[in-house]
């Protein structure tokens, strides 16, 4: 079959690949449409920690796709369906108490094992979730993006009313601002560098988009580009009684300053957030197959698979001018775009 994999850093590709076969407990499916974000830029370039890494592997963790054959539980051949990427092994002390994005054996699609830039990938069956038919195929493509987003939010007490700043203008920031309407805020200012990223913003939930640093404090400051200078102004961002985010994923090894007697006399929480739980990921299922989050308008570049690394030169690098959301990638003929008809 046709696989995009990463052989080692800088070097990717579309090769012939041994199709999948299932373990015992796991599915074959066909991958449909498949986004490609930052992190997968970084599995290229090296820079994620390689204990988060296994080599030469299928990339691909943000998809959806179609049953392959009737699935007990989940559906009848051709369902379509999302599947948490995270493998958790349900037994250690960070399962049993709901943290399955922290469990002691960590393995992950599009990681450490094949992902779904390719015809077929085999999955844990209890990690597969049905799409209700009516809902958009686009739609559903950011529901792992959505996930990593959803559980940031959901682990603090968010009140109505705050303020809010958003550091970056990447899909991951732009996910922030949808989500974050969910929760009432006052007012949500998101800073960006690209001027072009505007209209998604304010698309997604903004209601003002910058392109310089904030010169105000925020009830809650949302770090979203891993950037570590953006870290650093999240930091001296927040207002007293404030909360930061920290969803963005700066180089392994690097550092920022802290001024902890700031941080006590501030009364501030800092909160790193990774990935997602299996519940926050359900959470999102159900919300989009309920109509609630449609955010395929995030979408402004589409590939074919045999095109994926323009794809990767794309989320690189945007024509001047142009705005640049999500960037996904079609693997199945199946996959043509198809709009939610609620």
């Amino acid at each position: 079959m046709r696989a995009f994999v990463l052989t080692s850093p800088h070097e990717v590709g579309l090769r012939d690949w041994p199709e999948p076969v299932a373990a015992s407990g796991e599915a074959i499916l066909a991958p449909l449409l498949v986004g490609v974000c930052g992190t997968d830029l970084e599995l290229v370039d090296g820079t994620i920690d390689q204990a988060y890494v296994r080599y030469p592997l299928v990339l691909g963790h943000e998809w959806v796709g179609r049953l392959n054959e009737d699935l007990e539980g989940v559906g009848p051949a051709g369902t379509h369906v999302v599947v948490e990427g995270v493998l958790p092994c349900r037994s250690c002390a960070q399962c049993a108490r709901g943290a399955t994005n922290l469990c002691a054996v960590y393995d992950e699609i599009g990681f450490t094992r094949a992902g779904a830039l390719a015809d077929l990938i085999s999955v844990p069956v209890g990690l597969v979730h049905a799409l209700r038919a009516d809902v958009a195929i686009e739609d559903a493509a950011l529901v792992e993006p959505m996930a990593v987003v959803w559980r940031a939010l959901t682990r603090i007490a968010l009140r109505p009313g705050l303020s809010v700043a958003i550091l970056g203008d990447g899909t991951i920031a732009l996910l922030a601002a949808h989500l974050i309407r969910l929760f009432a805020p006052a007012r949500v200012s998101v800073f960006g560098r690209r001027l072009e990223q505007r209209d998604l913003a304010l698309h997604a939930g903004a209601d003002t988009f910058d392109v310089t640093s904030p010169s105000d404090t925020y009830d809650l400051v949302i770090e979203a580009s891993g950037s570590i200078d953006a870290v650093a102004t999240a930091l001296a961002s927040g207002a007293r009684g404030a909360m930061v985010i920290l969803l963005g994923l700066p180089p392994h090894g690097t550092h920022v300053d802290l001024a902890p007697d700031d941080l006590v006399n501030n009364d501030v929480i800092i909160q790193g957030s990774f990935s997602y739980t299996s519940e926050a990921f359900a959470d999102v299922v159900s919300r989009v197959n309920a109509g609630e989050l449609r955010p395929s308008f995030l979408i402004t570049h589409r590939f074919e698979l045999e095109r994926a690394p323009e794809a990767l030169s794309a989320l690189r690098a945007s024509a001047p001018g142009e705005p640049r959301g999500k960037v996904i990638i079609t693997v199945s003929r199946d996959a043509s775009p198809r709009r939610s008809s609620r």
